[in-house]
């Protein structure tokens, strides 16, 4: 895998990813920012929901759970210091669906978490604390 990042100016950033799409990131204005795109530390929490969703829906529809909509509510705690790493990390799914079986959701969140999702494995490994939770809307 491989990407660019190219420096656009002031705070603003242009990542290139190797499957041809782009994406601007830039910094608030207290930072020299115009808040043009999402923090780089926005996408890669934004990276891990997909990550983890991604598997998520996977899991459910291998499963033949008839899912109609799949979000994971993400709260993250940074450090205070510089590093201003992530130290904690909440994973919330809301999953909607027609007759869904909570032993199947739940089983599609652990194996994304302790299995499938390299994002969480990789910052759980780097000493980030993840917890993971769900709930079923009909």
């Amino acid at each position: 895998m491989k990407t660019t990042v190219h420096w656009d100016g002031d705070a603003k950033f242009v990542g290139n990813s190797e499957s041809g799409h782009s994406i601007v990131m830039d910094g608030p204005p207290d930072h020299g920012g115009k808040n043009q795109g999402p923090r780089p530390m926005e996408m890669l929490l934004l990276g891990l929901g997909g990550c983890t969703t991604f598997d998520v829906m996977s899991i459910l529809q291998k499963s033949r759970q008839k899912v109609t909509d799949c979000t994971a509510e993400i709260q993250a705690e940074r450090a205070d210091e510089v590093p201003a790493v992530f130290t904690k990390i909440n994973i919330h799914f809301v999953v909607k669906g027609d007759n869904l079986k909570e032993s199947l959701v739940k089983r599609a969140v652990s194996l994304s978490a302790e299995k499938y999702c390299s994002a969480s494995i990789m910052l759980e490994k780097g000493g980030v604390e993840i917890t993971h939770s769900f709930e079923i809307q009909s």
